[in-house]
Parts: structure tokens; sequence; C-alpha cells
């Protein structure tokens, strides 16, 4: 007997590659050609990459 929630259950999509890897003599995001990921344009609009903000409304002295 099959338990009821496997019989809805879906395989996890694979994680989609990224255009960029880690290079951490650089402690940064390359693009394959060498170039930084922050700075790429398309790569950014593709990977929907966004700035953290952590901790800046939570402390008063972060000016």
């Amino acid at each position: 007997m099959t338990p009821f929630a496997l019989q809805y259950a879906t395989p996890r999509l694979p994680e989609p590659a990224t255009p960029y890897t880690f290079d951490p003599a650089r402690q940064m995001n390359v693009c394959p050609n060498g170039t930084l990921a922050a700075v790429n344009y398309p790569v950014l609009m593709s990977t929907a990459s966004t700035t953290s903000t952590a901790g800046s409304a939570t402390h008063n002295d972060d000016d």
C-alpha cells in the first residue's frame, strides 16, 4: 500500500546552473570569461540577484 502523500508527490526539479562561479582567491563571483558577475547586467537579470539590507533597519547606529 502506497502512503497517501506519495501518490501526489512530484520529484524535485534540478537546480538551474548559474552562469558564474565563486572565486575563493578574489572572494567574488566571476563569469567564465573572468569578469565580475556583480557588474554583468545580463547575469544579474537572469539570476535575479539582490543585495542584502540585513541590519540596516535593526540598528540605529548604521548611518
